[in-house]
């Protein structure tokens, strides 16, 4: 697992591990789900939106611009990872 970083943002403490560039957990913040790096803005949440049909570009600027296009991309991308290792190993029947 990532180390955890502290930054001063806005003067106060600011504690996170980077799940990647834009997505992090932080110390506190949304009971520590993923959120976007910056924002209380949680990860799944917005990916809800996505599934439900709502368009990216849509959802950016229903965030006013806070949370990118390519940080909503890179969230897409790290679940469909994460889920990839989760799948079992598939053994042909005999």
């Amino acid at each position: 697992m990532a180390q955890i970083m502290t930054e001063i943002v806005n003067g106060e403490t600011y504690q996170y591990y980077p799940l990647s560039d834009n997505i992090v957990r932080a110390v506190g913040i949304c009971g520590e789900q993923p959120t976007f790096k910056y924002t209380r803005i949680e990860m799944t949440g917005t990916l809800e939106r996505i599934a439900s049909g709502e368009n990216i570009d849509d959802v950016v600027k229903g965030y006013r611009s806070r949370v990118s296009r390519e940080a909503i991309l890179e969230a897409m991308i790290l679940v469909t990872n994460q889920f990839l290792k989760t799948l079992p190993v598939l053994e042909r029947a005999k």
